[in-house]
Formats: structure tokens, sequence, C-alpha cells
């Protein structure tokens, strides 16, 4: 059966069949999405509450655990850990990669509405969630500012006629505005004053509160008309409030004027936030989980221009921070690899074939099949990404193989003086099945990446689908188009032996011959070589370091800054501009923007966040030596440190962490952890592993503990209730009152005068009113006591929990961090209570690892299971397989050489190359196994003949793949160091697999051919097919 003589025979609907395959690719290729990498994120949920002044254990006993209990009972539910600092829970949910993202909101939306009714009654507002991974960097960055107008009233705008809008596009999934300046009337009061007119802080929130009712009046409806009823029954302006009387004294009236300032401000103090080194709104837009950054992006700048003509003219809007940059950088950098691959596998063939027309029939299998992959990507929902274009960039090296096998077996009947079109017909239907088993065989190896689990098999589920389905269509333009061309191009060529260029290539085939007869003499020496290249791979498979994914330069660098737990808002402040203007001197750093405060992404006021945009890459070093030079001038800066990490694509963490990797420390007790993580961190500093480990510990700042005498309390009239409720109208910020605009809300902020509450000297002067109205200063029932606490509370599945992070080391790979991490452990000797886990990045290469050695064996297997299927033969597949070790040391050479560990880029190498070097055994095989069957060869005769006629099919197509692979070897620019890995393996497994293959594989065909006791089940591919006909 010749698969291909309906195509031979019928030119014009052969030809027109390849042009639509062609066009629906250049048509579908503007339609498919573009992203760095494949959607894969866990479906994550952030829960927010806010209760300001409360103190951390507060908020975790009140808010926290009852939340924490509803969702530990949510199906699904992968891990959960919970943030309890200053006035602020968060708490975040990451579930299975196998949850829907919409279900499981529904879920949480029941937990949250069960919950309520354990939550405190005064909370501002009741607990948001956000379908956002708090890790996840934002997308865009927007800085507004004003010259002339207060940050108050910008962000009143930004709030109202901005925010909204981005927060309606598709795919965002939280729009946040760090600087904290939202507007609210505060009021300030004068104790002094209000002890003179015997008034309480209570007495003031209780005549705010009933001054401002809004409730609804009705209406009257008579026999013609209705009237509805209002009332001026809510304050809208500042004087309105200080003219409120509080109480009649003697017949005159006491304002809130006179015994408070009554000013506007924003509602939160205690944030701040820069762009660069001006103040200004930042608005931080993130992605939801599995939404496409590129479109995300693309439709915010789409509508920034009917935003600016929004606000007045003097304020600006700017694009601070954009993460599509470096994608879009990165995406075109390998499209340019691609097309100069491309040009690299053409040029390839016409030095090999030196005929135009000849030239042009294998090349045009090249663009054809990679076109072609777009109409299945569309269909498939794959976008165009980093490893789609790299499938599709290694794949020119592949999809030229069979379409040149088809031509050298044609050419061969060509010079042997047949017709082109008997050629074709006789040379497609001698290598038809052959093609077919390369290509299964090929595809076959991909079949176990299909099945990868967790995080990374959904990443090159991509890859792997894109890479089939072009080697695929390279099969089916070598079956029908190839044989066509040839049929009606291949023109009749002067003999072999005349053409210089093949001459040379005889010279090279006649020096093999040379070698390959002392080969064959000395067939025990070549065994012994064969099997020390399996125990070599073996060895340095195992001692070779082994990582996750390559560190990559987006061009956006992370700073996490950390001042003492006692620090002032105020200090902050100040040690954090000066760090960011350190930052913004270096030449390589574009832009940044800056901000602190307690927020959903900062538990700490001593915390603070900088995100720092470079220069693109052509205009600066590398984002590493960047941050080693910014990491000496941070000693510039007294009292901060600054902690700095690139920001990646891949972003497996549910938190930001000070540095790259992290881990956990849980126990069912808070003193064991306390006790033990210490001794964990300083026994990981002295590892020579680890560059810096850092615990995001509770801190322990400085806290005025009230230890209220009850006795005393209740002898002059105080309940501990009228005490807490004192100190929260004094000194919590209190949010007593809301004023209801058109457009907003505003809060009615109630505090004792800032300039009063400097320390702890202010309780001493405080008076708490019993109730006979009488004032009782606070330390005649209570004892005052300055100590350190907690300032953060961590749980992680409801226990205590204490996250822990680290950088590598130079040179140091993360598999030998987690085995540094192991070593430690063990010479702790930790309580086996305490559990040590590792989280994000790390555990998912931990999780990868356990599966690696196993992935690697089933594409072995699966490779033989198909050999051995379609060669009716247990013998024949092992022959061919025979060539992968050589592959093997050749690529982890390629990775020794350079320092590379072997990652999960670079293993995906290794597994197409186990595809890839088959190919040589195979055209070996099947033309001995016929020389044996037709002409009556020995064995050696057979593969002896076979390893010369095969020579130049398998000498070009390596070269062909191996140019195919060389400008990801030698990727620059944004997300070059995804891309370095696979080119480097590749072109290493099959520099070195060639030269050995081309002596060992004859070898061992004939070692099992002297173990087969019938050799007439000697089948080659086309025999069997032929046979059943």
């Amino acid at each position: 059966m010749n698969i291909s003589r309906f195509f031979i025979v019928r030119p014009v609907a052969t030809t027109l069949l390849m042009l639509a395959l062609f066009f629906s690719g250049l048509l579908v290729w503007r339609l498919l999405p573009v992203s760095a990498l494949p959607q894969v994120d866990y479906p994550i949920i952030q829960i927010y509450t806010f209760q300001p002044g409360a103190n951390p254990d507060t908020v975790q006993r009140t808010i926290s655990s009852p939340l924490e209990r509803e969702m530990g009972k949510i199906a699904g539910l992968k891990q959960m850990s919970s943030n309890s600092s200053v006035g602020a829970s968060v708490i975040t949910l990451q579930f299975e990669l196998s949850a829907e993202l919409g279900i499981v909101e529904q879920e949480v939306q029941s937990a949250l509405s069960t919950a309520s009714s354990k939550l405190p009654n005064d909370l501002p507002t009741p607990p948001i969630y956000r379908k956002v991974n708090p890790a996840d960097v934002p997308v865009l960055t927007l800085a507004i500012s004003s010259d002339s107008l207060p940050l108050t009233t910008v962000y009143d705008m930004v709030d109202t006629r901005v925010a909204q809008k981005l927060s309606q596009l598709s795919g965002v999934g939280m729009v946040s505005l760090a600087g904290g300046q939202r507007p609210a009337i505060r009021v300030q009061m004068n104790p002094t004053a209000l002890a003179a007119f015997k008034l309480s802080a209570e007495d003031v929130r209780a005549a705010i509160a009933a001054a401002n009712a809004n409730q609804p009046k009705g209406s009257f409806d008579g026999p013609f008309r209705s009237t509805m009823l209002d009332a001026n029954d809510q304050m809208r302006s500042i004087s309105d409030y200080e003219n409120l009387i509080l109480r009649w004294n003697n017949g005159a009236p006491i304002r809130l004027k006179d015994v408070a300032q009554v000013l506007e401000g924003s509602e939160d103090r205690y944030m701040a936030a820069w762009a660069d080194s001006q103040s200004a709104i930042l608005v931080n837009i993130q992605r939801q989980p599995n939404a496409n950054v590129i479109e995300v992006a693309d439709q915010i700048k789409k509508i920034l221009p009917e935003l600016q003509q929004n606000l007045p003219e003097n304020v600006q809007i700017r694009v601070l921070t954009d993460r599509t940059e470096s994608i879009r950088s990165s995406i075109k950098d390998v499209q340019k690899e691609l097309v100069f691959a491309v040009c690299l596998v053409v040029l390839v063939t016409f030095l090999f074939l030196r005929n135009f027309a000849a030239t042009l029939i294998p090349s045009i299998a090249v663009p054809l099949s990679i076109i072609g992959t777009f109409v299945l990507m569309y269909f498939l929902g794959f976008s165009v990404n980093n490893l789609t274009l790299m499938a599709l960039t290694i794949a020119t090296g592949f999809v030229v193989d069979d379409a040149i096998v088809m031509l050298e077996n044609i050419a061969r009947h060509r010079e042997s003086g047949e017709s082109m079109l008997q050629a074709a017909l006789k040379g497609s239907k001698e290598i038809g099945f052959t093609l077919i088993s390369l290509t299964i065989s090929l595809i076959a190896v991909l079949i176990p990446l299909l099945f990868m689990g967790d995080v990374v098999g959904r990443l090159f589920h991509e890859f792997a689908v894109t890479l089939a389905a072009a080697i695929a269509l390279s099969l089916v333009v070598s079956l029908t188009l190839t044989p066509m061309m040839c049929a009606y191009l291949l023109k009749d060529a002067p003999k072999h032996a005349d053409q210089p260029s093949r001459w040379s290539l005889d010279r090279v085939i006649q020096h093999y011959a040379k070698l390959l007869q002392w080969v064959l003499r000395h067939q025990v020496l070549t065994l012994m070589v064969m099997l020390s290249t399996v125990v070599l791979a073996g060895l340095l498979y195992w001692s070779i370091p082994k990582g996750f994914f390559p560190v990559q330069d987006n061009g956006v660098i992370q700073v996490v800054t950390e001042a003492p737990d006692q620090i002032s808002f105020q200090a902050m402040s100040e040690r954090q501009q000066a760090l960011a203007a350190v930052i913004a001197k270096d030449p390589a750093v574009a832009s940044l923007s800056s901000f602190i405060g307690v927020d959903a992404n900062n538990p700490k006021l001593s915390n603070g966040r900088i995100l720092v945009n470079l220069k693109p890459h052509a205009e600066r070093e590398p984002a590493t030596d960047v941050m080693a030079r910014l990491s000496e001038n941070f000693a510039q800066v007294q009292g901060i440190k600054g902690w700095m990490q690139p920001v990646q694509e891949l972003s497996i963490e549910d938190k930001i962490s000070r540095t790259q990797y992290q881990l956990s420390v849980t126990a069912p007790k808070n003193q064991l952890v306390e006790q033990w993580t210490p001794e964990l961190v300083q026994a990981l500093r002295q590892q020579p592993a680890f560059a810096a480990v850092t615990s995001e510990d509770a801190g322990q700042g400085l806290q005025a503990y009230i230890d209220v005498n009850r006795d005393a309390a209740a002898r002059l009239g105080l309940s501990v209730e009228d005490i807490s409720l004192a100190l929260q109208n004094l000194f919590a910020q209190r949010q007593i009152a809301t004023l209801y605009t058109q457009s907003n809300q505003y809060r009615i902020v109630l505090e004792l005068d800032p300039k009063l509450t400097q320390g702890i000297e202010a309780l001493n002067q405080t008076y708490i009113h019993n109730n006979e109205g009488q004032p009782i200063l606070l330390s005649s029932v209570a004892t005052i006591v300055e100590k350190h606490a907690p300032i953060l509370l961590q749980q992680q599945s409801q226990f205590p929990a204490v996250g822990i992070s680290f950088n590598l080391a130079k040179g140091v790979s993360l598999g030998e961090a987690i085995a540094a991490i192991e070593q430690v452990k063990q010479s702790l000797d930790l309580p086996p209570e305490l559990q040590v886990q590792l989280q994000g990045a790390a555990a998912a290469f931990e999780n990868s690892q356990q599966h690696t050695f196993w992935l690697v064996i089933a594409a072995i297997v699966t490779m033989y299971i198909v050999l051995g299927m379609l060669y009716e033969s247990f013998i024949h597949p092992v022959t061919i397989l025979s060539t992968l070790p050589s592959a093997a040391i050749g690529a982890l050479l390629a990775l020794f050489l350079v320092g590379r560990p072997l990652d999960m880029i670079a293993l995906i190498g290794i597994i197409l190359l186990i595809g890839l070097v088959k190919k040589n055994g195979i055209m070996m095989v099947d033309f001995a196994l016929a020389a044996q069957r037709h002409q009556g060869l020995s064995a050696e005769q057979a593969i002896y003949q076979a390893a010369l006629l095969r020579f130049r099919p398998i000498l070009m197509t390596t070269l062909a793949a191996v140019v195919g692979a060389i400008p990801l070897m030698l990727a620059s620019g944004s997300g070059a160091e995804l891309r370095q890995p696979l080119g480097l393996v590749m072109v290493g497994g099959l520099l070195v697999s060639q030269v050995l293959t081309l002596f060992t594989t004859p070898v061992v065909y004939l070692f099992f051919d002297r173990l087969q006791s019938k050799p007439s089940t000697r089948l080659t591919l086309s025999e069997q097919t032929g046979a059943t006909e």
C-alpha cells in the first residue's frame, strides 16, 4: 500500500489542500492570545477584614479564628493561611488545581455568611474577598498625582472615577489603591477641654452618631397627590460638625469645636505611597487567576485616555510598572529565534543538496507544519507564549526530518535512472511506513508529559501538544506534498560522483566506512564502550545539581523593606524614602513605586514595599548584577534593610516573602514555634548553600499593657467595658459614623489630638468617666506596663506558624538547598509535632523531583512499547533505544560545562532527545532488516550497508535538529533564561549521540541478531504492512 500515491497523481488537489492549511494558519495566528506562560494558577481567594485599633491577638481571636473555622470546611481547599496584625486580618485560601474558581467562590460566600454572626459587631465593613493571588505582582501599576491638589482629593477622584471603571474590565481580579489617603472627617479631641466641660469621649461619639440619622421618613399619599418626607438629619460639612451641640451647660451650648478640632483628612494616617520621589496614589491592578495578562493590560491601556479625560488637568496618570513589556519583548525575541531557526534549517538542507529545487522540497515542510499548527492551537484554546513558541522553534529541526528522509529515498531512485514519477511512487512506498514509525515513536515520547501532575504538568501540557501537532503535520506534509513535489520538480541530476559537494560527502562516508569496519572487528570493545555510556549517564544524572525553573530577568525587582519593629510611622516614612532615593540613583533603574502601612499585602508597619522597574536589557546589566550593586548601596541608609528578588512570570507562592523561596514552621502550640524557629534560622544561615535566610516572624513591637484592677474600678463605678470603649475612642482611629454622598461614602474618625499621643505618657493623663459622669484617672484603676508583644500572628491550617524564606548562594541549585534543609532538620533533632514544610516553588520542585526519574523511565518504556508493536519484536526496540545513553551524556555534560542545574526545562529537552536520537537507529535497523530479507545478506553485511546508505539522511536530520536548537541556546534578552537550557541540552545531546551511535548501533544490532533463533521473523515495517494486503 502506498499512502502517497493518491497525492502524487493529483498535484492540483494536493497543492490546494496545503494552501488551505497555510492560509488557515495565517488567519488564526492573529486571533491567538499572547501570554508569558500557559495559565496554570492555583485558584486563590483572599479575605480581608479591618478593625482599626485592634491588636493582633484580638484580631486573631475575634476575626481570623472564626473565619478560619468556617473556611476550613470548604471542599478542595489545598492550604489556608492567615495573618493577624494591628487592625487587619488577611486569610489566604489556596485550592486544588482542579477546583473551579466560580464554585469555590460560592462556597466562600456561604462560609462568610455563616461566620458573620460570630464576628464583632463594630466592624467598619464586613469581610471582603478577592479572587487574586497576593504574591502575583500587579499587571499594571498606575501613579496618579497632582502638584496642586491634596492627595485626599486625588484619592477621592481615583476611587470614584478610575478604580470602579478598571474593576469592571474582564480578567481584573483586584484594583487596590496604595497610599491610604481615603478622605474622611477627623474629629481630634482635646482632653483638657473635655475635662473642663465634664465630657467624655463616649459623649462626643454618641452625640455625633445621634446627629447623623439617615433613616427613611416615609411619605404622604393624599387624594390627589403624594409628598415625600426628608429632613436635614445628616451633617454634610465641617462647619456642621463644628457647631454640633454636645451638651447645654448653665444655659450655654457646648459645641464640638469647643472640645475638638474638626478637619478634613485621611481615613488612615498611617499609610503613604510614592512614585519615584513624589507622593502619589498608586493604583495596583492584579489579574484574576487564569486571566490572560496581555489581554488585561491591553484593555486597561485602551481606556486610560478616557479615564484621564474624567480627571482635572492638574491630575496626571502615568504607567509606572507594566509587566507586559517584558512579556511582549520575550515573545518577540522567541519569534525572531523561530524565524532564525527556520532559515538555518533551510541553509543546512541546501548545503547538503546544492540544488535549489531539491532544497525547496523539504524546506517547504517547515513553515507549512509550523503555520498549520496554529490552527490546532486556536481550537484547543492555547496561547502564543514562551513555551509554545519554544516548542515550535525546536520543532523546526524535527519537522524537516521526514521530508529529508523522503527526499533522500526518492533521489536515490532518480540517481539510479528512474523517471521522476516512478522514483516518487517507488521511493514513497518504500519509506512511507518508516516515516510513520519515526513520527509515532517521536510523538509517543511526549505522552508522559501529558500525565505530569500539579503545576508542572499543566505548564508543559501546551508545550507537548503543540510540539506533537507540529510533528504530526510534518508527517502529513512528508507523505503528501513532498513526494508530489519530487514527482514534478526533482529533475534529472548528474551522477552522484560528478557533484563536488557530494564528492566531499562521499569522502566523509568513505572515512566513516573505514572506521565502521574497524569497529565491527572490535565488537566486544564497542559493546563495553556502549555499556560504559549507560553507567556514565546514570552517574551524571544522579550527581548533577537539580533545579526547578530558571530565574528570569523580567526587568522588575521587588524589594521588601524592614525596619525595627518598634519604629514609628514618621520614622519609617523617612527611611523608606531614603532607601528609595538610593535605588533611584542607580543607572539601571528607570522608575520605582514605594508604599508603607498595614494593608492586605503589607502586614506590619515596620515593613514596606518597593517595586523597581529596570531599563531595557540592552541598556543595563543583568538583574542579578543590579541587585548585588543595590545591596551594597543599601548600607548607606541606617535603620532599614532591603530584601530583593526578581519578579517571575511563574508565581506559585500564595504570599509575598522577603526572599525567593519559602518554607513554613508549624506546631500545635505557639511556644514550640517561637522556641525552634530562631534555632532553625540560625542553623540555616550557617549553611553555605544559602545567600540569605530570614524569618517572617511575629516581631516584637512595644506594647503599653493596661492591667485593670477590677475591684478598684468597680468601687469607682467603672466597668472594663467603659475603659475599653474610652481607649478605643481616644487611640484607635475609631470610625463612628458615615457621611453619605451621591458618589461615595466618607467615614467620621474619632481620636485624641495626635500631638498628645506621642507616647505612653498620654495614658497617664487619660480620664475615664464613670456611670455618674465623674472623670476617673486611668492610672488610679490600672497599672500601665510597657513591654514587648508580637505585632503579627500567623497561622497555617489553623495552627500557629512562622514563614522562613531564603535565597540560594551563587552556583547552588534548589535541589542542593533542599538537601541542606533536610540535613539541618536532622541535626537539630526537631520535636515530631513541629512541622517544617516547603512552600510555593520549593514545594512544587520537591513534588516534581519525586516524579522526574519515573517520567524519564515512562518515556523510555512508552518508546519501547510503540517500537515493539511497530516491529513486532522484543529485540529491535532495544537496539534502537541503545542510542539514548549517549544523548543523555551529551546533554548532561553540556549542563556541567556551563554550570547549569538539571531543571525542568532541561529535563524536557532530554525527553525530546529520547524521541529524536532513536531516529538514527530506526533508519539503520529498518534498512538492515530489508537487506537481510530481500537481498539475502548476512546481518553484518546488511547493517554495514544500511549504515552507509542512511549516513547522509542521518547526518542531515541531526544537523537540522542541531541548528534548530542553536537559536534557543544562544538566546538573549527578556526570558532568555527560560529558553537557553532547552537549546543547550538539545545541541549537546545531539552532537554526542551522533558521533557515538553511528558506531554503537550496528554493533548492538549484531549482538542481538546472534541471540535470535528465528531470522525469518525479522520483517521491516513496510513488509509487515504489505503482508496484510
